[in-house]
């Protein structure tokens, strides 16, 4: 499992739950729950800016393969959104990873990445400073900033053929 290239909503829910549980990184006596919407937005109506709800935008490296031709492709700029808040007691995530289409097919469905655990491991802590940050008003280590991906690009990002891109949330804005 070095090079993933399948989307494995189980590996991000026992890594989201290792780190919670066994690494204590919200400590603070709430239950905390990740789960997945494969259609939200980073967009955040005023109602659900009252009900808590905030957003985090991480742009991490994962690979994909297209089910038609079997292609299978690295990118650098692969966006997983994040909604979270902490109410009565309960935090939960709802999370997106968004893909990308083949090159090669045309008109073919957006991929969904896979990832390493490290890819994962570090998308989940930078989250989970968020959260400590916003939710909890501690201050944002420099450590969480360093666990961020390191930018390395891969060949010339494809704006076409971004799932991200089309909503206007891609992370090649961040170069």
């Amino acid at each position: 499992m070095s090079k993933p290239t399948e989307w494995t909503p189980s590996v991000w829910l026992d890594i989201f739950d290792e780190i919670l549980y066994d690494d204590n990184e919200l400590d603070y006596g709430d239950e905390w729950n990740l789960n997945f919407n494969y259609n939200q937005t980073s967009e955040i109506t005023k109602e659900e800016r009252k009900r808590g709800w905030k957003v985090y935008s991480h742009c991490a490296f994962a690979r994909f393969q297209c089910e038609n031709c079997r292609k299978i492709w690295p990118s650098a700029r692969v966006v997983v959104l994040f909604r979270y808040r902490v109410r009565n007691g309960r935090g939960t995530v709802i999370m997106r990873p968004f893909g990308q289409a083949c090159r090669r097919c045309q008109d073919a469905p957006f991929e969904l990445p896979g990832f390493t655990r490290k890819e994962v491991e570090q998308a989940l802590l930078r989250l989970f400073s968020k959260i400590r940050k916003n939710c909890y008003g501690e201050e944002e280590s420099d450590e969480a900033s360093s666990t961020s991906s390191a930018k390395v690009w891969t060949k010339p990002h494809e704006a076409d053929l971004c799932e991200a891109c089309r909503q206007g949330i891609c992370c090649l804005d961040d170069e």
